[in-house]
């Protein structure tokens, strides 16, 4: 029970963050034919982690909601935390188009059940900010994923034939992501430092520009937007440089955040590759699908360590 008490709510991202990785890799197949196969041992692996991750915490966080709900409530309530929280229906959202291909039905219903947790939660979110005074040094990139989470709708949302609310949420989030982005830029400049144990947080920054630039062509026929890739590249730049010490960083459930925003960013770099002749762009996205498996097998394999028995 004190595991279900202490549970980071942040942790809902290793669901994100694994079940990312297959599919940003699944995506690859078309573009490195004979390297990676779809759906085939790698690509499937990280969604079946992703899944195993869901199983388990789910069942624990309504553990927690039950025997503790003050705690649990602090974790909807607090601003440093309130939009962590919506890790878990993103996660669903992102598990359902790695079902899609095996359990159609139970992804589709899984994909709507997200839609409407995570509404539920942005009204609860933007309550939470006219209602309560907020400081700004308060604002964190976790609230990209509460605010801005439907942009990863159509990874599930287009195969499961949802188009209509794919498009509506896609649409949403990608315009809510400019003020929030802003916001940041602008908490980055005023306000104190995160602690170090959330300094992991700022990669969720490259989500939106990895994500409009990859579903926005096909989606609206928007082709310009496809260039956004090239502001998320120049982001993960900053970002990896901002990153130079990150083994001095504290080792937390926020390590997470790490990883799905590398995903997008694989995704987004193979779907540039497909439309943009040339070997350097093949470069980069394999260099993007490396990185991802990267950062996401290190936090697993730190996370089963430090849940080691008698750690």
């Amino acid at each position: 029970m004190r595991l279900a008490r202490e549970l980071p709510i942040g942790l809902y991202g290793a669901v994100m963050g694994l079940a990312g990785l297959g599919l940003a890799a699944r995506s690859a197949a078309p573009l490195f034919p004979g390297v990676f196969r779809a759906p085939a041992y790698f690509t499937e692996l990280w969604v079946a982690l992703g899944l195993a991750f869901f199983a388990a915490l789910l069942p624990l966080y309504v553990v927690k909601i039950l025997r503790y709900p003050e705690a649990a409530r602090a974790d909807f309530t607090n601003p440093v935390t309130m939009g962590f929280c919506a890790a878990l229906p993103v996660g669903m959202l992102i598990l359902s188009a790695g079902l899609a291909p095996y359990l159609r039905d139970v992804a589709n219903a899984m994909w709507w059940i997200a839609v409407g947790l995570l509404v539920i939660y942005q009204l609860h979110g933007l309550w939470r900010l006219l209602a309560t005074r907020i400081a700004l040094a308060q604002a964190n990139a976790g609230w990209l994923i509460l605010f801005v989470g439907g942009i990863v709708a159509p990874h599930g949302g287009v195969p499961l034939g949802n188009f209509a609310a794919t498009k509506m949420l896609f649409a949403i989030s990608a315009l809510a992501s400019v003020p929030l982005l802003l916001v940041l830029a602008y908490r980055a400049m005023k306000a104190p430092a995160l602690p170090a144990p959330l300094s992991p947080t700022w990669f969720i920054v490259l989500v939106p520009p990895c994500l409009i630039s990859a579903h926005a062509p096909s989606l609206f026929g928007l082709r310009g937007l496809g260039e956004l890739f090239l502001l998320a590249l120049a982001m993960l730049a900053g970002l990896l440089y901002y990153a130079r010490n990150f083994l001095r960083w504290p080792f937390s459930a926020a390590w997470w955040a790490i990883t799905f925003p590398l995903d997008a960013f694989a995704f987004a770099a193979v779907r540039y590759a497909q439309t943009h002749d040339g070997a350097l762009w093949r470069l980069v996205a394999g260099a993007g699908i490396l990185l991802a498996t990267v950062a996401a097998a290190s936090v697993l394999l730190r996370s089963a360590a430090q849940a080691w028995p008698g750690r």
